[in-house]
Protein backbone atom coordinates (compact mmCIF):
# COMPACT_ATOMS: atom_id res chain seq x y z
CA UNK A 1 0.00 0.00 0.00
CA UNK A 2 0.74 3.45 -0.75
CA UNK A 3 -0.57 6.79 1.41
CA UNK A 4 0.14 10.39 -0.35
CA UNK A 5 -0.92 13.52 1.07
CA UNK A 6 -1.09 16.25 -0.57
CA UNK A 7 -0.23 19.95 0.90
CA UNK A 8 0.67 23.57 -0.02
CA UNK A 9 -2.72 24.25 -1.45
CA UNK A 10 -4.35 27.84 -0.70
CA UNK A 11 -5.87 30.82 -2.30
CA UNK A 12 -3.85 32.86 -4.81
CA UNK A 13 -4.37 35.92 -7.29
CA UNK A 14 -4.42 35.61 -10.82
CA UNK A 15 -0.94 35.41 -11.90
CA UNK A 16 0.63 34.38 -9.18
CA UNK A 17 1.87 30.98 -7.86
CA UNK A 18 1.62 28.28 -5.59
CA UNK A 19 3.65 24.90 -5.01
CA UNK A 20 1.99 21.85 -4.13
CA UNK A 21 3.21 18.87 -2.27
CA UNK A 22 2.67 15.37 -2.33
CA UNK A 23 4.14 12.96 0.33
CA UNK A 24 4.27 9.02 -0.21
CA UNK A 25 4.81 6.53 2.70
CA UNK A 26 4.00 2.74 3.25
CA UNK A 27 6.38 1.19 0.82
CA UNK A 28 8.90 2.06 -1.74
CA UNK A 29 8.38 4.80 -3.84
CA UNK A 30 11.07 4.79 -6.41
CA UNK A 31 9.35 2.51 -8.38
CA UNK A 32 6.15 4.42 -8.74
CA UNK A 33 5.67 6.97 -11.75
CA UNK A 34 3.74 10.20 -10.04
CA UNK A 35 0.94 12.41 -11.46
CA UNK A 36 -1.18 15.22 -10.15
CA UNK A 37 -4.66 15.30 -11.44
CA UNK A 38 -7.78 18.52 -11.03
CA UNK A 39 -10.96 18.29 -10.40
CA UNK A 40 -12.79 21.59 -10.95
CA UNK A 41 -16.37 21.93 -9.63
CA UNK A 42 -19.25 19.83 -12.04
CA UNK A 43 -16.46 19.31 -14.05
CA UNK A 44 -14.59 16.14 -14.85
CA UNK A 45 -11.53 14.90 -12.93
CA UNK A 46 -8.60 15.64 -15.61
CA UNK A 47 -4.97 14.90 -16.31
CA UNK A 48 -2.02 17.78 -15.21
CA UNK A 49 1.26 16.65 -15.12
CA UNK A 50 3.12 13.11 -14.49
CA UNK A 51 6.52 12.04 -14.13
CA UNK A 52 8.41 8.81 -14.28
CA UNK A 53 10.43 6.80 -10.90
CA UNK A 54 13.48 8.09 -12.78
CA UNK A 55 12.32 11.93 -13.09
CA UNK A 56 13.79 11.73 -16.90
CA UNK A 57 10.47 11.62 -18.60
CA UNK A 58 7.46 14.08 -17.90
CA UNK A 59 4.25 15.09 -18.68
CA UNK A 60 1.80 17.90 -19.08
CA UNK A 61 -2.28 18.80 -20.21
CA UNK A 62 -1.60 21.42 -22.68
CA UNK A 63 -3.17 24.02 -21.07
CA UNK A 64 -0.28 24.34 -18.46
CA UNK A 65 2.47 23.54 -20.42
CA UNK A 66 5.44 26.42 -19.23
CA UNK A 67 3.11 27.15 -16.32
CA UNK A 68 3.75 24.17 -13.80
CA UNK A 69 6.90 22.45 -13.56
CA UNK A 70 6.76 18.42 -11.77
CA UNK A 71 9.37 17.06 -10.44
CA UNK A 72 10.36 14.37 -7.59
CA UNK A 73 12.71 13.12 -4.73
CA UNK A 74 12.79 9.87 -4.28
CA UNK A 75 15.46 10.06 -1.65
CA UNK A 76 12.24 12.39 0.55
CA UNK A 77 9.60 10.04 -1.40
CA UNK A 78 8.04 13.46 -2.55
CA UNK A 79 6.81 14.93 -5.89
CA UNK A 80 5.74 18.91 -6.23
CA UNK A 81 3.91 20.83 -8.52
CA UNK A 82 5.49 24.18 -8.89
CA UNK A 83 2.69 26.16 -10.25
CA UNK A 84 3.21 29.90 -11.87
CA UNK A 85 1.06 32.37 -13.98
CA UNK A 86 -2.32 31.18 -12.07
CA UNK A 87 -5.39 31.54 -13.98
CA UNK A 88 -8.78 31.19 -12.71
CA UNK A 89 -9.11 28.03 -14.45
CA UNK A 90 -6.51 26.37 -12.72
CA UNK A 91 -9.21 26.80 -9.67
CA UNK A 92 -9.75 22.59 -8.73
CA UNK A 93 -8.87 19.95 -6.09
CA UNK A 94 -5.43 19.16 -7.02
CA UNK A 95 -4.98 15.13 -6.08
CA UNK A 96 -1.64 13.17 -6.66
CA UNK A 97 -1.58 9.85 -7.84
CA UNK A 98 0.74 6.79 -8.19
CA UNK A 99 0.97 3.74 -10.06
CA UNK A 100 4.06 1.19 -11.21
CA UNK A 101 2.14 1.37 -15.03
CA UNK A 102 2.90 4.79 -16.48
CA UNK A 103 -0.28 4.20 -18.88
CA UNK A 104 -2.56 3.33 -16.45
CA UNK A 105 -1.31 6.77 -14.45
CA UNK A 106 -2.02 8.53 -17.26
CA UNK A 107 -5.00 7.00 -18.31
CA UNK A 108 -6.27 8.08 -14.95
CA UNK A 109 -6.62 4.66 -13.08
CA UNK A 110 -3.71 4.65 -10.73
CA UNK A 111 -3.45 2.03 -8.34
CA UNK A 112 -2.90 5.19 -5.16
CA UNK A 113 -4.62 8.44 -4.79
CA UNK A 114 -4.59 11.32 -2.30
CA UNK A 115 -7.05 12.79 -1.14
CA UNK A 116 -6.77 16.55 -2.56
CA UNK A 117 -5.45 19.77 -1.57
CA UNK A 118 -7.98 23.15 -2.83
CA UNK A 119 -5.93 25.78 -5.26
CA UNK A 120 -8.17 28.62 -5.65
CA UNK A 121 -7.33 31.30 -7.88
CA UNK A 122 -8.97 35.16 -7.56
CA UNK A 123 -9.28 37.14 -9.74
Amino acid sequence: QVQLVESGGGLVQVGGSLSLSCAASGRSFDRFAMGWFRQAPGKEREFVAAITWTGLSKDYTNSVKGRFTISRDNAKNTVDLQMRSLRPEDTAVYLCAADQNWSRLRDQDPGFWGQGTQVTVSS
